[in-house]
């Protein structure tokens, strides 16, 4: 409760309800106003703790990114971080992923990270798994047109799922390793930045895969 309290005193961290953000949400189309810049928009979903969100601001001071999660007390990390060390490029979003295209208005998003996410291995829980076609329509909306889409995951499913999936939809696939840190050509934003559970997987030994793709 105390981390919820502190993030309405946040000023890079935006809590709609849900009826505020199908109804109309205030920065939808708006972000460059929210950011005061037209810098690109990275977007990071189910963020957790942010870290990929504080730590490419910090790479890239001349992008904008946001973390998007529903659980405020996990983010509450990243936002306060990114206060407390002076991050003027960082903003999270709590609101529930199905709702990106609300957030957003078409084309208004460069790129997207998605880090971890649960990959909704049973059947029935299809319809939540955050690159299903329904998802990735989502994604395409508010995109720009050369916009990148990356994910990273311990789960093998899921990014066998996603890469037969991409393909299947005729789908540009940039970049594919199931163990991303045996490849010594992997790209350093993948492997220089690690999540506070990807930390973990890594310490037992568990790999980690990788994708990047586009839609067109």
């Amino acid at each position: 409760m105390k981390r919820f309290k502190e993030n309405e005193t946040f000023k890079n961290v935006v809590q709609p309800t849900r009826e505020q953000m199908v109804n109309g949400f205030e920065y939808q189309g708006k972000w460059a106003q929210f950011f005061g810049n037209d810098n690109p928009i990275t977007l990071e979903l189910g963020c957790g703790k942010g870290e990929y969100t504080v730590a490419l601001a910090r790479k890239y001071p001349n992008r904008n990114f946001i973390g998007i999660d529903i659980k405020g007390a996990r983010f509450w990390r990243g936002a306060k971080t990114a206060i407390e060390d002076d991050l003027p490029n960082v903003a999270f979003l709590r609101t529930q992923i199905e709702l990106v295209d609300y957030a957003f208005a078409k084309a208004e998003i460069s790129e997207i990270w998605i880090t971890f996410p649960d990959p909704q291995i049973k059947y029935k829980r299809t319809k939540h798994r955050m690159t299903n076609p329904e998802f990735l329509a989502r994604y395409k909306t508010i995109l720009k047109p050369d916009g990148i889409i990356h994910l990273k995951t311990d789960s093998e499913y899921m990014h066998g799922y996603t890469l037969g999936l991409l393909q299947g939809m005729g789908e540009e696939v940039l970049y594919a390793h199931h163990d991303i840190y045996s490849n010594t050509e992997a790209p350093e934003e993948v492997t220089g930045t690690q999540t506070f559970y990807e930390k973990q997987y890594l310490e037992t030994g568990k790999a980690i895969t990788y994708m990047k793709f586009k839609l067109r």
